[in-house]
């Protein structure tokens, strides 16, 4: 790839992400928060300074070695490449070898997941999960406060089945809230407990992607948080929280219409999700398996 191709995919590549991160860096230089946006910045570790560098991905030579700005960065290595300067490339034998651990494990994850059937039944209650019994567990709601009440919020989840699958939702439930999942997603069980009807597994394809950077492209780690910012849309709407003071109608799933319109989306999301689940598997496919210990 020529200097002036790199140039321009950079160029395009930050103007994209700037179109999520800039909200995000204002309010926190002004001292406030969103319920909603920030949350891709806060919950996962990925900064917005590293998520607007630019990663042609694994197989690609940069031309001009010496004057990319990947040339100080990890994980890329000098490789002749027929010009005198040389090129750079994604160093694979050293990344396969730092990111061992990581790599084995998201194989496995996204392998069995792609391979599981999506379960469209949970209607986002691992929100309400959270904040069941939220005036016994001593939980204020002062910045957002809850549509129904603390009362008419425990009656939602005592009137429908829940069932996540989750365990990053799961370890977020009140004690009360515990015992009424049906499953007991754990650490352990994860990499069969996962499926891809599931809202926040279908987010963490964005952690995933940024683990396995620069591997993965940037184009594809922009689609995966791309995705992640849409669920997390829907994700709060479908909530127990009031964001129509922050521009968002609710999706009212103690209604069966709300039930419904959740259930859309979230099929949707999941067809999405395969297709980039596909796309990263194809990247850790091209990385070497760790040698056995």
């Amino acid at each position: 790839m020529t200097q002036e191709e790199q140039h321009n995919h950079a160029i395009r590549h930050h103007h994209a992400v700037s179109q999520y991160t800039q909200g995000f860096l204002d309010r926190r230089q002004a001292g406030r928060k969103h319920p909603v946006e920030d949350f891709l910045f806060t919950y996962y570790s990925f900064k917005p300074g590293q998520l607007a560098r630019w990663h042609p991905g694994i197989g690609t030579v940069l031309q001009a070695a010496g004057d990319t700005a990947q040339a100080n960065w990890r994980f890329y290595e000098h490789v002749e490449d027929g010009t005198e300067a040389g090129g750079l490339t994604v160093d694979v034998d050293s990344f396969s070898t730092e990111r061992s651990s990581i790599i084995d494990f998201a194989r496995r994850l996204l392998s069995t997941t792609s391979e599981q059937p999506a379960q469209l039944g949970c209607f986002g209650l691992h929100e309400w999960a959270m904040v069941y019994r939220s005036q016994l567990h001593g939980q204020r709601h002062d910045h957002v406060p809850l549509r129904l009440g603390a009362r008419g919020t425990d009656e939602v989840v005592e009137s429908l089945k829940i069932t996540c699958t989750h365990f990053d939702a799961f370890r977020f439930y009140t004690p009360s809230a515990e015992p009424l999942n049906t499953l007991q997603p754990r650490r352990d069980n994860q990499v069969t407990m996962e499926q891809p009807g599931c809202l926040h597994a279908n987010m963490d394809l964005y952690k995933w992607a940024y683990k396995l950077i620069p591997a993965v492209s940037s184009d594809l780690l922009l689609d995966c948080f791309d995705l992640a910012w849409r669920i997390r849309e829907l994700d709060m709407r479908a909530s127990p929280y009031d964001l129509q003071d922050w521009g968002y109608d609710p999706v009212r799933i103690e209604e069966p219409a709300g039930r419904a319109e959740y259930t859309r989306a979230q099929r949707g999301f999941s067809e999405e999700s395969q297709a980039l689940r596909r796309r990263l598997l194809n990247v850790l496919e091209r990385l070497p398996a760790a040698p056995p210990a």
